[in-house]
């Protein structure tokens, strides 16, 4: 065994990140959609040849967490049958992805004959298909309805697009020209990442590489096992819901602390629905991997190594392992949120000292769109409060880390007008620490257009801890271009003419500390 020195093994780390990190900077500075180069709604990551995770740029956490379910597709419809100088495309979720929009390209990277590694990148496309503009449609019961499904199929090879992938994926979306431009840089980031992981494993030798790599992963899950070790023993339980038409549906878990070994059980969860709010396990695996790193130490690697000591039981067939052919487009985006929550309230009994109140709890989806374009955003909340810290405005918190569109990017791509967009004064919850604000956004629409929102906590407030108080509910409006107003359910598809408004108050932080 080859003996490394704490200091190489932390450049190297160090310089792993940086890799995953520059891949993001040259696909947001290449993409075409205002939804990746403005919102950075992207995510990169690097990994060892058996699939495992090596290392990631601090991108967007249901990304992240759950790429390596994408890398093990591929490992398991190619194997021995992996090419060099090819790049695999996937965004099934009940094959590696995670919901339709994000699309994966994974690429193998090569030192002469040897398989050194993974790059892989994933990108969230504004429409990929589905019913909806947007593609993900309020009414989706099942995953067809949401768009182009694409199981691991070889997608680049040596440079060029292959037909048999690009051609049903264009042929599928409402912005073809959108999706062949965030395609390429893509392609681009991928390219860039497998460059650096060859440069670094050729100047390093490849035994001591693979050395480096192994030992890596080893540390990142001592820290893990060390930090978990420092929380109490016992078994930690909470639930939360999901806001489904009239119904709030339970998402419970049983957080079991076992030494150095930590279990999250779902059972008590509500089973899968007609909707699109179901979870596939891989987004709930990367929701434990976050909540876990909040409630110990942010600062252990974030690799395959640091999640090992964690082990996750979630019911087939519930809101949070669904089973095909089930809808799952809200599944990522809403309820990764609530999973997360529940999480970190069973979390906050075992270490009451690190984790914060509830945020706002959702991404308050809204996908807006015709035939000639497609706009998605997520949009910003209140932050919980936290031991010793008031809680942050208008941000993104949990699951997602993406930004805001800027009014004059998004005024100068589609045929809307931001007519107001600020801090919603007062939403969040009161507390020793205060929960954050969220915000408000009116857009008004200047062309016949499809709306879909797909939002939660429009019911159930973002809860406050060790006393402090909820934050407001998030509230959705129609304003007519007569004056009239009507209050729009979270999740829901309308038609809208020119001159109508839409407007957004999304929810407050809950508060800490009473």
């Amino acid at each position: 065994m080859v003996s490394i020195h704490p200091v190489t093994l932390e450049v190297a780390r160090n310089r792993l990140a940086a890799i995953a990190t520059e891949m993001g900077v040259v696909l947001r500075r290449t993409a075409y959609s205002p939804n990746i180069k403005e919102r950075a709604d992207c995510s990169a990551a690097v990994f060892v040849p058996s699939g495992e995770m090596l290392a990631q740029a601090e991108h967007i956490p249901v990304h992240l967490g759950s790429m390596p379910a994408s890398v093990r597709a591929v490992l398991d419809s190619f194997g021995d049958r992996v090419e060099a100088d090819t790049q695999y495309a996937v965004n099934d979720p009940y094959h590696g992805g995670t919901h339709l929009n994000d699309l994966t390209l994974v690429r193998p990277v090569h030192v002469g004959a040897i398989h050194v590694g993974w790059v892989a990148n994933r990108a969230h496309h504004a429409d990929v298909g589905g019913e909806a503009p947007g593609s993900m449609p309020a009414h989706a019961t099942e995953v067809d309805q949401e768009g182009h499904r694409v199981a691991p199929v070889p997608a680049v090879r040596n440079g060029i697009w292959l037909e048999s992938f690009t051609g049903p994926f264009l042929e599928a979306t409402r912005t073809p020209a959108e999706r062949l431009g965030d395609l390429s840089a893509q392609l681009g980031a991928n390219e860039a990442g497998a460059t650096r992981i060859e440069q670094l494993a050729t100047a390093t030798g490849l035994r001591e590489y693979d050395a480096v790599v192994s030992a890596l992963l080893d540390y990142g899950e001592r820290r893990m096992k060390a930090a978990i070790t420092d929380l109490p023993d016992g078994e930690f339980e909470f639930t939360d819901f999901m806001e489904w038409k009239e119904d709030d549906l339970p998402v419970s878990v049983a957080v079991i602390v076992d030494g150095a070994h930590l279990i999250a059980d779902f059972a008590g969860t509500s089973p899968q629905v007609a909707g699109n709010i179901n979870a596939v396990s891989a987004v709930t695996r990367s929701c434990l991997y976050y909540a876990v790193r909040v409630a110990t130490d942010p600062s252990i690697p974030a690799n395959g190594g640091c999640y090992r000591p964690m082990q996750l039981e979630a019911p087939a067939g519930s809101l949070v392992n669904a089973n095909p052919p089930a809808a799952v487009a809200a599944g990522n985006v809403e309820t990764s949120q609530r999973i997360a929550d529940t999480l970190l309230g069973a979390l906050a009994q075992a270490a009451p000292d690190r984790v914060p109140a509830a945020g706002q709890g959702t991404m308050n989806n809204v996908l807006i769109g015709n035939d000639d374009f497609a706009y998605y955003e997520t949009l910003g909340g209140g932050q919980g409060g936290r031991p010793g810290r008031r809680g942050q405005s208008g941000i993104h918190t949990g699951m997602t880390n993406t930004k805001n569109t800027p009014i004059e990017s998004l005024e100068a791509h589609y045929p809307l007008r931001v007519l107001r967009y600020g801090l919603r004064s007062g939403s969040g919850g009161a507390g020793l620490y205060p929960g954050g604000d969220g915000i408000e956004r009116e857009i008004e629409f200047l062309v016949r257009a499809s709306v879909s929102l797909v939002g939660e906590r429009r019911r159930n407030a973002p809860w406050g801890l060790a006393g402090g108080g909820s934050g407001a509910v998030g509230e959705d409006w129609l304003i007519k271009r007569n004056g009239s107003r009507e209050r729009l359910p979270g999740k829901t598809t309308i038609e809208v003419r020119p001159g109508d408004r839409l407007l957004v108050l999304t929810p407050g932080g809950g508060g800490w500390g009473s």
